[in-house]
């Protein structure tokens, strides 16, 4: 592997008494794809949290192109690079589609470049520009948040479910689109509970479980060896 964009060390993280990140090493190369998988329950969402700054870690450490990130804030997190597309889509409802990109433009980029990005990656939001967010469907609101995402230049993408609750025709489609992002220069991250469209764009993969890295490696080797941990959900 290159040198990491992402270092996580020796990361612990509880719920009350109840431990959920039980000493996770995982280390995430620049430039690169990597598939972060394993069933419910593995550690992956609160995982997601802690690096995001969203909860608090009780030890370890994480570090993004080298900065220390212990106690870093969500602004602090954008400057050094890090941008999350969480669970569930996060999209303006009641703002038309155009709008909810250009208030990423309050980030200091310009409009052009912004609406240039979205449109070049998914022109189908060319097409639904003065349609309200809301309206769109599951996979159009992900195209959307996606774009937004990718309005702060990012670094490192951490792309949380990207396939919750849409169909798999969908999840195909956006899949390919991570690939083209990943030609940009951009790193990415996926946590995925449903594994194989998330590996045919990942150059590496760590699996989850228990609240551990159990193990990594490159895709088709992860699902030779460990198909019965990250096979759970649909494939």
């Amino acid at each position: 592997m290159s040198v990491p964009i992402l270092e996580v060390v020796d990361l612990h993280a509880a719920y009350g008494r109840i431990e959920v990140l039980r000493g996770v090493d995982l280390a995430v190369p620049k430039g690169a794809v990597m598939a972060l998988l394993g069933p419910n329950g593995a550690g992956k969402s609160t995982l997601v949290k802690v690096i995001c700054g969203q909860k608090a870690a009780t030890s370890g450490d994480i570090h993004l192109a080298g900065v220390h990130l212990k106690g870093a804030g969500s602004d602090d997190l954008a400057r050094v690079g890090l941008c999350t597309i969480p669970e569930g889509r996060s999209v303006f409802p009641n703002l038309t589609v155009e709008e909810n990109l250009v208030l990423m433009s309050y980030a200091g980029v310009s409009r052009g470049a912004i609406l240039d990005t979205a449109y070049s990656y998914f022109p189908r939001l060319h097409e639904r520009r003065n349609q309200l967010a809301g309206t769109m469907s599951g996979g159009e609101q992900q195209m959307l948040a996606m774009s937004r995402a990718l309005a702060s230049d990012p670094a490192l993408l951490l792309l949380d479910e990207l396939s919750m609750g849409l169909a798999p025709l969908i999840v195909e489609e956006l899949y390919e689109t991570v690939a083209r992002i990943a030609e940009s220069g951009v790193s990415i991250l996926c946590i995925e509970q449903f594994a194989r469209t998330a590996l045919k764009v990942s150059d590496y993969a760590a699996v989850m479980s228990g609240g551990r890295i159990v193990a990594t490696g490159e895709p088709g080797e992860i699902l030779d060896t460990m198909a019965d941990v990250i096979l759970g959900g649909a494939a």
